[in-house]
């Protein structure tokens, strides 16, 4: 029988670094339940210069994590990143509905900045020509056309002290999971891959955590204050990056809408606000906002 290895709490000498706080933990429920619960005793620093912050919590193991759609999602200490980073932006900009799709693939393209970051520091090889990472809107980290990892995105509220900083920002946790060394046959699904399956030169799990992390968090902060200072022109960008790292654009999809009803048909465009057209058979154009799309084929 096969003995999985025990859960150690993770040593992120760079994240430390890099982030305004860290904690980390062997094992937990889920990063993003302690990041809210570290928010609720008021340890996510907010700066009267209106400087973005970003408090990082990381931990070997989570026995009660969850994606988006209230999926559950498993890890085995030492193969995987779960890290949840939690930051304070404006309210008004993170409950505007027609800009604040942005956020959450802020935090996809911090990630994909961050894996090419570490993966070019320790000096690491692709496998085969074409194993390039990519976004599957809205929320998942893609390589060589497989699920790498996702990103869920959480509003928390900020403990209200009264203070003007308490009710004009709202607390933002992503919790982000990826693959680093997963064995094929533990991979959750087919469509599941992970980082080792595609690269060659990597340094042990725990090494690469510590430097994506670091890497997401120094692109986290600068790519948020960006979008905070100067909201209309960042989006703009935005939007040009991201088509050029959506996977899902050109592919037969099939959306199962958060609100209901289902939409299958061509990922044709990504709009101003972060929302997905989709075209049907029938040539009608629909708009996904939220929900799961799969893809059907490539």
């Amino acid at each position: 029988m096969m003995t999985l290895l025990q859960a150690a709490t993770p040593q992120m000498p760079k994240t430390a670094e890099a982030a305004d706080l860290l904690v980390t933990r062997a094992t937990v429920d889920s990063t993003n339940s302690v990041a809210r619960h570290l928010i609720d005793e008021g340890q996510l620093m907010l700066r009267r210069d209106g400087r973005i912050t970003i408090m990082a919590v990381a931990a070997d193991m989570q026995t009660n994590g969850h994606g988006r759609l209230g999926r559950e999602w498993m890890n085995v200490p030492g193969e995987s990143f779960t890290v949840s980073f939690a930051t304070a932006l404006p309210r008004a900009l993170a409950t505007d509905g027609s800009v604040n799709g942005w956020i959450q693939m802020t935090a996809g393209l911090a990630s994909l900045d961050a894996l090419r970051s570490a993966l070019e520091e320790v000096g690491s090889q692709s496998i085969q020509p074409d194993c390039q990472f990519s976004l599957k809107w809205p929320n998942d980290v893609f390589c060589h056309g497989l699920k790498l990892g996702g990103i869920l995105c959480e509003l928390v509220p900020l403990p209200q002290d009264g203070s003007a900083d308490a009710r004009d920002y709202i607390g933002v946790i992503f919790g982000i999971g990826l693959n680093l060394a997963v064995r094929a046959e533990r991979l959750p699904t087919t469509d599941s891959t992970s980082l080792q399956m595609h690269r060659k030169g990597l340094s042990d799990a725990p090494i690469m955590r510590d430097l994506i992390a670091a890497g997401i968090v120094r692109s986290l902060r600068a790519r948020l204050q960006l979008l905070v200072d100067d909201t209309p022109t960042q989006c703009a960008a935005l939007l040009e990056e991201m088509r050029a790292e959506c996977w899902t654009l050109g592919k037969q999809v099939r959306a199962r809408l958060a609100a209901g009803g289902v939409v299958s048909g061509t990922a044709i465009a990504l709009n101003p606000d972060a929302s997905l057209s989709v075209r049907d058979d029938a040539g009608e154009v629909h708009i996904v906002r939220t929900g799961d799309v799969g893809v059907l084929s490539a």
